[in-house]
């Protein structure tokens, strides 16, 4: 045969996208600890959408394309009085969800938030029960919701266990598109040949850059980046129910593959993988690992590297309120994680750049005793230098135990420590916290606090009477799991 041509012999589905689809359609949710976690999740996430309405840098991006636009049996965005396609709704909810920096977190060789999902999820489960009680067919139910969520955070999950898509350039919302168009196929009855077609579109599109979650050019693109995820996941799914074929060999085809196109270069010094190590490793079986596992963001609005650090700064605060103009140094040990994504020096030029700055989350504790989310925009950081002059003192050295310790499988914690020394020679103790309030370790501690996050997240959007009904309905865990998915988003409708 001609070196000149190709054998244009049409592939099966690699063994990747086979193995996503088969957990989607075959694997039975039997975890109650995965669902009670799933519950929880539920309700901080769109807790956490409603605190983000507070903030017009977010609610402007909300709404039709198409101002006026009617769509019957339309998707409902929580908190607000909108009725949009599926498509700019899951963009909608996953902006929301996403714009603070607060929902849920994994980290491993990726990092991500598994809970955004939720947007595709949330969005197309209630269109698409409306249209079925239209029709006069049963609703989805709630509890489709819960197991959707719990496979989106395990696919996402366990893909970022042993594969880092932050090293060669790319974003980890990669992902969220890729669970998010899993699960979504499936709620909306998708064969095993379109959840695969569907599947090999999520890869072979152009996939976001970390660009905007890094200095010099960090910003609010990262609020709303898995959304635009989510979203375009729905899109994909509806283009393959449509008949659309798939691409089989998304990941492995040979020159123009996702594995030799996007995976195979490192991204410090743009050196080739070996051909073995371009290719995903998944070491585990798909299950419920991962919601299981998930890391809720319970005390500050931070990104999560940092969560121990304002911790520590928190714990500090008394000691150093009052002496903040003797402090010489400022000594953060931390794990190289932290070090590679927020650890930044100079000017901070918005909101989304400062909520990814180690220094600035711990300055600002160190400072006032705490950090919300108000303590990121313009005026607060303008209106109190001490912040920068904070930030210029601070000293950042890793541990490598606390490295180590990150990505062991048993341990996974995200450790941090901070000591202050002041010009008259004299210093605080060193405040070292490995575990953050919401690491599986501490949910006995961290639950009652993760309610009292949802009932004031609640409060800033609802009068009291809707408030308690729905924070009864978070208690009841039969009756929520049984709600018919368009009564449930009915609740949070304005």
């Amino acid at each position: 045969m001609s070196a000149n041509v190709d054998l244009n012999q049409r592939p099966d589905y690699d063994p990747e996208l086979q193995a996503i689809a088969d957990y989607v359609l075959d694997y039975r949710i039997e975890s109650q600890e995965a669902l009670d976690t799933a519950r929880h999740c539920l309700m901080d996430t769109l807790g956490c959408g409603l605190l983000a309405l507070r903030f017009p840098e977010c609610t402007k991006h909300l709404g039709p394309l198409v101002e006026g636009t009617f769509v019957p049996n339309g998707a409902r965005v929580p908190g607000t009085q909108f009725r949009l396609d599926p498509v700019k709704a899951a963009w909608d909810i996953g902006c929301i969800i996403r714009w603070l920096d607060y929902n849920d977190t994994w980290l491993a060789a990726e990092w991500g938030h598994p809970s955004d999902n939720l947007g595709a999820i949330l969005a197309v489960a209630d269109h698409a029960s409306q249209q079925r009680l239209a029709k006069g067919h049963p609703p989805l139910f709630m509890r489709d919701v819960l197991e959707a969520m719990i496979m989106a955070h395990e696919i996402q999950g366990v893909l970022a266990l042993e594969n880092s898509f932050n090293r060669v350039g790319l974003d980890h919302v990669v992902l969220v598109k890729v669970a998010s168009t899993a699960v979504v196929a499936k709620l909306m009855g998708a064969s095993r040949e379109q959840l695969l077609s569907a599947l090999s579109h999520a890869f072979v599109d152009g996939q976001s850059l970390r660009t905007y979650r890094h200095a010099p050019n960090a910003g609010s693109r990262k609020s709303w980046a898995a959304g635009d995820a989510t979203s375009r996941a729905v899109r994909l799914v509806d283009i393959a129910m449509r008949g659309e074929m798939g691409i089989p060999g998304v990941l492995s085809a040979p020159q123009w593959g996702f594995y030799d196109v996007l995976f195979s270069k490192t991204n410090k010094d743009q050196a080739i993988k070996p051909e073995a190590e371009r290719r995903f490793r998944v070491e585990q079986d798909y299950g419920s690992y991962v919601m299981e596992n998930v890391l809720f963001k319970i005390s500050f609005p931070a990104e999560f590297h940092a969560q121990t650090a304002a911790e520590a700064a928190v714990t500090l605060h008394p000691q150093v309120c009052d002496r903040l103009n003797e402090i010489e140094r400022i000594v953060v040990t931390t794990h190289e994680s932290a070090i590679r994504i927020i650890s930044k020096a100079g000017e901070l030029a918005n909101p989304a750049d400062r909520d990814h700055c180690l220094q600035y989350m711990i300055a600002v504790p160190l400072a006032f005793g705490d950090l919300t989310a108000e303590h990121y925009e313009d005026d607060f950081h303008l209106a109190n230098p001490i912040i920068d002059r904070l930030r210029d003192k601070m000293e950042v050295i890793e541990d490598e135990r606390y490295s180590r310790d990150y990505h062991q499988a048993d341990k996974r914690s995200i450790a941090n420590a901070v000591q202050v020394f002041f010009s008259d020679g004299t210093h605080t103790e060193k405040v070292a916290v490995e575990y953050p309030l919401g690491h599986r370790r501490r949910r006995e501690e961290g639950i009652p606090l993760l309610k009292k996050k949802f009932r004031h997240n609640l409060a800033t959007r609802f009068p009291a009477q809707r408030c308690e009904q729905i924070l009864a309905l978070y208690e009841d865990e039969a009756r929520l799991a049984s709600m018919p998915v368009d009564a449930f988003v009915g609740l949070w409708a304005i």
